[in-house]
């Protein structure tokens, strides 16, 4: 099966972490080894329950939740750092989300809009061959509040110059679909076919 894109549909804008890019479980893996570190534990039902959430947030909520006493900025720029070097060189692209953006190239404006942090997206999209080939890339560094916020995507439209009710979004992260319909654009969840495999 594959993506439709909405006839009235004037820009596209994606994430990148799990929807063109399949590293969610690779980002697991750096969290588990990079809180290990200072004997914390991340259960992977949290991980993917927080899907989409910045990074300091996620530090934030493990120690909210366990008691921790972790510190949000040595957290996040240690498990960056161990991703990119470690695990980010593994990822692969999800091969239905990318054939529409291939598909559209030219066609119209597209954006992406992540809640990760530009050294880490930038790296991805090179990963899989989509270096520079977005109209503009909004991160976590781009707005005051990431998803389920609408801002990433009301950010990333504004940059493309579509208005928001004529974009649509594709997305992995409940955070994120709904970050997508605060903004009132067209929410699309890829979760279902992921690399072509229903989950």
């Amino acid at each position: 099966m594959t993506f439709a894109v909405d006839s009235h549909v004037k820009g596209l804008i994606f994430d990148s972490d799990g929807t063109l890019v399949d590293t969610m479980p690779l980002h697991y893996l750096a969290w588990v080894e990079t809180v290990g570190r200072y004997n914390a534990h991340f259960p992977e039902p949290l991980f993917y329950e927080l899907a989409g959430v910045p990074s300091d947030k996620i530090v934030a909520v493990l120690n909210e939740k366990f008691g921790y006493n972790l510190d949000p900025e040595t957290i996040v720029r240690e498990k960056e750092e161990l991703f990119i070097k470690k695990y980010l060189p593994q990822a692969q692209p999800i091969a239905a989300v990318v054939d529409i953006a291939r598909a559209h190239k030219g066609k119209m404006p597209m954006a992406v809009a992540t809640g990760g942090i530009p050294a880490v997206v930038n790296n991805a999209l090179e990963t899989i061959g989509l270096a520079g080939f977005f109209d503009a890339v909004v991160t976590a560094i781009d707005v005051e509040h990431g998803k389920p916020a609408p801002d990433p995507f009301l950010e990333a439209a504004r940059r493309i110059g579509v208005a928001p009710e004529l974009c649509q979004v594709f997305e992995d992260s409940d955070a994120g679909l709904e970050g997508a319909r605060r903004a009132g654009m067209v929410a699309t969840d890829v979760r279902p076919w992921l690399n072509g495999h229903a989950k």
